[in-house]
């Protein structure tokens, strides 16, 4: 399958890694280079992450990483996984 991030996604980890920058740039480095292999790691097996809470949509589902929610759509017309965003907690609508 085919792995897409979103633009909101981009914009939203962008906030993310400049924020822990803020604190420790080498801090912020290793988290984003930790997040992008999991997240590359999701169309190996995508059906092992959780379905999304709030959905009932099987293709609805979501990374859990350092505390941080990644929630992506699997379109399976495409075979493409849409990383939708990143949030921490229940922050994200």
């Amino acid at each position: 399958m085919i792995l897409k991030r979103s633009d909101r996604f981009e914009i939203e980890i962008e906030e993310i890694i400049d924020f822990i920058a803020m604190d420790s740039p080498n801090r912020a480095l290793a988290f984003y280079d930790e997040l992008i292999v999991k997240i590359n790691e999701i169309p190996l097996s995508p059906y092992i992450y959780r379905v999304q809470s709030s959905s009932y949509d099987t293709a609805l589902r979501e990374l859990i990483f350092k505390g941080y929610t990644i929630p992506f759509f699997i379109d399976f017309k495409k075979e493409m996984i849409i990383i939708l965003g990143i949030f921490n907690q229940n922050m994200w609508e």
